[in-house]
């Protein structure tokens, strides 16, 4: 053993794996102009904050495009690449106006202009842009509910749709004439219809599977084909019990079934010059690429690496990018062409261990959960890290969350209860009026095998979980006092009325489709799905963290929550952040993640 005299100064200490998984230099599937193909526009986290790039790829010059102090994520290229257009909220509260700059930016000193002066700050409810340099913008707000609005170069806004249900832009056709958008006016906001109109606000067709909101049957607009005089239009549906395309003409009326026999959700998007469609199939937790060939009715396999395919484009020349990782593997940005399209510099995420399949009989079903262990043998302390949405599955990617758990020696299991996507549109459904208990049922479950099989430590199991997981979790230990020894809950449901009264409108829009009416109307129903009725039933240590400006999760409804602990003395703690539903700044997750590990270490021994 050596002793540091004073003349030199102590190294630094090696940063942990997990910290780096989360500072590893990351990049999203590029996106590319439709008529400008070699410009490009990303999301990467190189400066520490997650920002817009736009990437000249014949020259390969790369620059940041956006740079705010809490991040920026959604940007969309104009057809021609002449101009990026960026939605611009405070501070992570989602509530703003679009911006725009040139591809090539801005002289120092000149701040980007707002896109469609005119409009004032809503919740984005989409956007297309045309060739022509006409805009359709989507707006959301509390006051109005949903309308869109058709943006032409020097010319006032123009609105052409508004209702109190949701509805937002779908796309535009190649031409600019027709506007394909999804609403939601029969009021079931979890199966939307899909309406063209002329950018006068004319209807020309309708498709409303859910029959005036008497069927549960959604319909999803993926595009336009993106050929001159093609009217054609790429929908997805659920009317044999999954999601999968098909085309529809809306001047003719015509439906073009598509010969995809594949199990689970299938999802698809144009070749650029129409005569096929790049197939994205999620079955079970895993991802693969099919080319459906228009002209031989058939299915060609895209060959990937076992894992996640979490976003694919097929380029002008036929070849196909797309982002892909596993549990194990971090993600890469590869095309069929051979390598990898876009390689960001420093850091690279060191690996982590791959998942297992379990499969255990639920109340409702076979539930599927994925499972990653440590080394050693078992039982493990374990995490059951529940994902949010609710309608959304947890998949064989990377996860750098997961990954930090098992290198501090837990196990962590992830579970798709019923309300998730991927296992077909009767699972998903199953999420209504009991919400909440419905999947704690399926939880319950899966814990029960883990603990069975000796994978988990039945004293030291933690229940944690962001957004809609953070909202099970709290509502958790609340209905299962005695199944858990910690929790986490970040940016959750924790008073669902308050939380009702305060959030988005297009999630008060949701949560009355769930739960079958607003908490005057069926008080009882949001009363038994509330955290805040089981608050005084918590046992164990509870740790909340909570963005003061979420829109989805209001900062009162927690502090509700908070409130109701405090008074009796729960063993809980309570981090807050100047940010919305989560954080875009790497320093910020960090910190966030070790406070967890902290916390749970200090409770668990």
């Amino acid at each position: 053993m050596t002793e540091n005299n004073g003349s030199l100064p102590a190294p630094a200490p090696e940063m942990p794996e997990w910290e780096k998984r989360f500072r590893a230099p990351r990049v999203s599937l590029p996106d590319w102009a439709e008529d400008a193909p070699d410009r490009a526009l990303f999301v990467s986290n190189a400066t520490g904050t997650y920002e817009l790039y736009a990437w000249d790829r014949a020259s390969g010059a790369q620059r940041q495009a956006t740079d705010r102090q809490n991040g920026t994520t959604d940007g969309v290229l104009s057809p021609d690449g002449e101009s990026i257009w960026w939605f611009s909220d405070s501070d992570g509260d989602e509530f703003g106006v679009w911006m725009r700059q040139p591809f090539g930016g801005r002289p120092d000193g000149v701040a980007d202009e707002p896109a469609a002066p005119g409009l004032a700050p809503s919740y984005p409810a989409g956007l297309a842009l045309g060739r022509d340099g006409t805009a359709v913008v989507g707006r959301s707000t509390d006051e109005d509910g949903s309308s869109l609005h058709v943006v032409r170069p020097g010319e006032a806004p123009v609105e052409i749709y508004r209702h109190r249900e949701s509805a937002g832009v779908g796309d535009l056709s190649y031409d600019g004439s027709l506007l394909a958008i999804e609403h939601t006016e029969h009021g079931d906001a979890m199966h939307s219809a899909v309406r063209v109109l002329r950018l006068d606000g004319s209807v020309v067709a309708e498709l409303d599977d859910t029959e005036g909101g008497t069927r549960e049957l959604g319909l999803e607009v993926l595009g336009f084909a993106p050929v001159a005089g093609d009217s054609r239009l790429l929908i997805r549906h659920q009317r044999r019990g999954r999601w999968e395309p098909i085309v529809w003409d809306p001047l003719t009326g015509e439906q073009t079934e598509l010969a995809i026999e594949l199990p689970g959700d299938v999802n698809a998007e144009w070749y650029a010059d129409g005569s096929g469609l790049l197939v994205a199939h999620s079955f079970e937790a895993r991802g693969e690429l099919w080319r459906y060939d228009f002209a031989e009715q058939a299915l060609t396999k895209v060959e990937t690496p076992a894992g996640t395919v979490s976003g694919a484009t097929a380029r002008p020349d036929g070849t196909v990018e797309y982002l892909w990782s596993s549990a194990a593997r971090p993600p890469v940005v590869r095309s069929t062409a051979g390598g990898v399209v876009l390689d960001p510099p420093g850091m690279k995420a060191p690996a982590s261990v791959p998942v297992e399949d379990a499969w255990v009989e639920g109340p409702g079903g076979r539930v599927h959960a994925l499972v990653q262990r440590p080394a050693g043998e078992g039982p493990f302390p374990t995490v059951f890290e529940i994902h949010g949405g609710p309608t959304w599955h947890d998949s064989d990617a990377f996860a750098a969350g997961p990954a930090a758990w098992v290198d501090h020696g837990y196990a962590v299991v992830r579970v798709n209860y019923r309300g998730s996507t991927g296992y077909g549109r009767a699972w998903t459904d199953a999420l209504k009026h009991r919400i909440g208990l419905i999947e704690l049922e399926d939880i319950a479950a899966v814990r029960e095998w883990a603990v069975t099989s000796g994978l988990a430590d039945p004293a030291k199991l933690v229940l944690a979980g962001g957004s809609w997981g953070g909202y099970l979790t709290l509502l958790g230990l609340g209905v299962q006092p005695e199944a858990w020894a910690v929790g986490l809950a970040a940016v959750p449901v924790a008073d669902y009325v308050t939380a009702y009264h305060d959030e988005m409108e297009a999630l008060k829009a949701m949560d009355r489709t769930l739960l079958g009416g607003t908490p005057e109307e069926v008080p009882e129903r949001f009363e038994a799905s509330s955290p805040l009725t089981y608050v005084d039933a918590v046992r164990a240590p509870v740790y909340i963290s909570a963005g003061v400006n979420d829109p989805r999760c209001p900062i009162r409804q927690v502090e509700n929550y908070v409130d109701r602990l405090a008074a009796r003395g729960a063993t809980h703690e309570v981090y807050r952040y100047d940010a919305g539903h989560g954080s875009l700044v790497v320093e910020e997750r960090i910190k966030q993640v070790q406070l967890e590990l902290d916390f749970a270490a200090k409770h668990l021994g």
